[in-house]
């Protein structure tokens, strides 16, 4: 889910394929094909995402669908915002990337916050048809964060240990419940380190994750994370692995924010290195899925959302174990679906808007090359 500078292309391809992904650009191997590693990444991701969402109904009946959801939403958005950090470590506000920050980020999220608006009035959520964009909804909050994160990223490579100053940053807005609901600041400075961290990365350190020893550390790790999740159900406030209140909202001292933040920090840093430890490297059926990961994100939500107003949760057997099962199954089936090829150009429109026409081009015989005027800014050719 992340966005990255438009290379050389001839006329043909030009005209009909979409800008590369930043795994175009550089990856652990540091090829410019895309690396199966991250498609791979991204596509599980975006699956224990759509199933966190669908286990979001049971976490008050079940104490072990708590558990497990828990050990989600520690790990699962950390997960994307470490890789969109290690993937914007090239921004550097050239032509060309703040062209596509806004086609691939500011106009998907004014289009399907517009989108949802209307969802919720049809559904009758709301009362009144009310867009609001400066109030990011359910899951809509990822794309401004990631517009002001990616604005950042210039700024923490020349800064003297650039992580602590950002969990810093997120203690501070956990401790200020002045901060406003306005673009969901809370969300985005509390999830700010994870970005950071990303941004410092090498691929080196991802080569060190998927060796052989650490994937089999990492399944002790996940099973002690499960049985503590089971034991804090009933004794801490899963609100705190949303990152969206301040510690006194959420009942807390201002103090005991800045510890939380620094403990939840740990606690996904853990989990999210167990995930990217047992991701495969190796192309596999769902490695170009990967590609199509912010249709699934966007497209989720509105069935994720629907399924609780028209109660679809409401049949006995879903409150089952084996119920849950099915519902874990149809959510991972139905997030794959919407990552597919033939739902990536129906609803290409939206999420990676071409918008050729929103931009000056340079005339051809002033510094671009023929059939490549859509990668200049004013005469100045941008490879």
């Amino acid at each position: 889910m992340t966005a990255a500078p438009l290379r050389r292309r001839s006329t043909t391809a030009s005209a009909r394929a979409p800008a590369p992904a930043p795994e175009d650009v550089a990856g652990p191997t540091g090829g410019t094909r895309r690396d199966a590693y991250f498609d791979n990444a991204k596509y599980l991701a975006i699956v224990w995402v759509a199933i966190g969402h669908a286990w979001e109904p049971f976490y008050a009946t079940s104490r072990t669908s708590a558990a497990l959801y828990l050990v989600v939403y520690a790990f699962h958005m950390p997960a994307f915002i470490v890789i969109s950090g290690y993937f914007s470590r090239s921004f550097t506000f050239r032509p060309d990337q703040l062209q596509r920050l806004v086609t691939g980020i500011a106009v998907p999220y004014i289009l399907f916050r517009t989108a949802y608006a209307l969802f919720r009035y049809a559904a009758g959520d709301q009362p009144d048809l009310s867009v609001g964009l400066l109030d990011p909804w359910f899951l809509t909050w990822f794309l401004p964060a990631l517009f002001i994160w990616r604005l950042t990223a210039p700024l923490w490579p020349i800064i003297r240990l650039p992580v602590p100053l950002a969990l810093t940053i997120a203690a501070l807005a956990s401790a200020s419940p002045e901060i406003g609901s306005d673009l969901d600041l809370q969300r985005v400075l509390q999830f700010l380190p994870f970005f950071v961290l990303g941004l410092r990365l090498s691929p080196e350190h991802f080569r060190l994750l998927r060796r052989r020893a650490v994937r089999i550390a990492a399944v002790p790790v996940v099973l002690g994370a499960t049985a503590f999740a089971y034991w804090a159900v009933p004794r801490m406030n899963d609100a705190w692995f949303y990152h969206t209140d301040s510690a006194r909202t959420l009942g807390a001292p201002w103090w005991g924010g800045g510890l939380m933040q620094l403990a939840m920090f740990g606690c996904s840093l853990v989990l999210t290195a167990c995930f990217l430890a047992w991701v495969p490297g190796r192309r596999m059926w769902c490695t170009a899925l990967g590609a199509g990961t912010l249709y699934g994100y966007l497209l989720h939500g509105f069935l994720a959302k629907g399924s609780r107003w028209w109660h679809w949760y409401d049949a006995a057997w879903i409150g089952t174990p084996w119920g849950h099962v099915v519902v874990t199954l149809i959510a991972a089936v139905v997030v794959t679906l919407l990552c597919t090829p033939p739902v990536r150009k129906v609803f290409r429109f939206a999420v990676e808007p071409r918008m050729h026409w929103a931009f000056r081009r340079a005339p051809r015989g002033r510094g671009c090359p023929d059939g490549e005027q859509q990668y200049c800014w004013r005469g100045s050719y941008v490879p």
